[in-house]
């Protein structure tokens, strides 16, 4: 098992990177944060892990061990393979995807492109007390909400249902805004969320 990769970035591609460790240039796929974690000719230290599949090795990387650690819990789900972990993570922050499964609110999944209700709802049910607390923290150490919509995210996200947009993309975006502003009234929020969902 390949634990880490080190080494100078000398290509971001669509969906990987390419490190140069030694003489090798080591082609590795990563989600979104992660490849926005790397430069063309900065030195990284990704976490890393190996699948074979058809005897073809394929390595992921993550700049982060708590993405690794999601990464690996959701490739355990039944019918969930790297392809759509790997889009999840792109798509979703980890306490999102936390919050998520410890509240046992698979709309906040179907955010992510190619997870459908059926989808996120085994990912809730089957990483049910398998996802630590510690995952709601951000990317500063401080904790999130251990709800992912109340009060005002509740008032918001009800608003803009109303005005036509998809329960799962409004849940997904307000849950992310309310993360990052906590105090926001609803008003502000709706104004947020309207500004990234258009």
């Amino acid at each position: 098992m390949i634990a880490f990769l080190e080494g100078e970035v000398r290509e971001i591609r669509e969906a990987s990177v390419v490190v140069q460790a030694g003489a090798f240039g080591i082609e590795a796929w990563a989600p979104a944060a992660t490849l926005g974690q790397c430069g063309v000719g900065e030195f990284v230290v990704l976490h890393t892990h190996l699948t074979v599949r058809d005897e073809t090795p394929v390595l992921y990387a993550f700049h982060h061990r708590d993405l690794l650690l999601l990464f690996r819990r959701l490739l355990e789900v039944g019918g969930v393979g790297p392809k759509l972990a790997l889009a999840v993570l792109s798509a979703l922050p980890p306490a999102l995807i936390a919050a998520a499964v410890l509240n046992q609110d698979p709309e906040l999944l179907t955010g992510a492109p190619g997870v459908g209700r059926r989808t996120a709802e085994r990912i809730v049910l089957e990483l049910k007390n398998r996802i630590p607390e510690e995952l709601l923290a951000g990317p500063g150490g401080e904790r999130r909400p251990r709800r992912a919509l109340t009060g005002a995210g509740e008032d918001a996200a009800e608003a803009l249902m109303a005005l036509g947009y998809r329960e799962s993309q409004v849940k997904t975006a307000v849950a992310e805004l309310v993360a990052d502003f906590p105090d926001d009234s609803a008003e502000a929020l709706i104004r947020r969320a309207l500004a990234r969902l258009r």
